[in-house]
């Protein structure tokens, strides 16, 4: 697996998010929480301009949120779709290059590395940013940023 182990402190800016919010198991809730969100992909699009692909996540209270960062506050929004002006924060990065399939074995080592090193966490969402467009970049080429809230 090819994730960096060793984290690079980075703040992440105030982002208009929207997003399909699922509570549960994340092996299940996920990839439906996607599905929802990209079936209002195009409505979305017509009025607003997406400027990343992210997930935020609670380990603990299992709170998935799969969603579109957006330039500017939704105009329009989709039924189905919930809005947030996020707030951001300081957080510890990590990078995973390879297929998506992966990232539940490479966040489960980004926990254990944070819990080796000490690394305090803050109480926040967890952030999945996706690098790459997978409908243009071979898989093995995909990059995540795997983002932990740190204090």
């Amino acid at each position: 697996m090819n994730l960096t182990e060793t984290p690079e402190i980075v703040t992440w800016k105030e982002t208009h998010y929207v997003f399909v919010e699922k509570q549960g198991p994340f092996m299940n809730n996920a990839p439906q929480a996607w599905g929802e969100a990209h079936a209002q992909l195009e409505a979305l699009t017509k009025h607003n301009r997406i400027t990343g692909y992210l997930s935020l996540y609670k380990v603990h209270t299992q709170i998935y949120r799969a969603g579109f960062a957006l330039d500017a506050p939704p105009v329009e929004l989709p039924g189905g779709l919930s809005y947030e002006l996020f707030a951001g924060g300081k957080y510890s990065r990590f990078v995973l290059t390879g297929p998506y399939t992966l990232l539940p074995q490479a966040t489960g080592r980004v926990f254990e590395i944070v819990l080796e090193r000490g690394i305090e966490q803050r109480d926040d969402y967890c952030i999945e940013h996706y690098l790459n467009d997978p409908r243009m970049t071979p898989v093995e080429e995909l990059q995540t940023e795997i983002l932990i809230p740190t204090v």
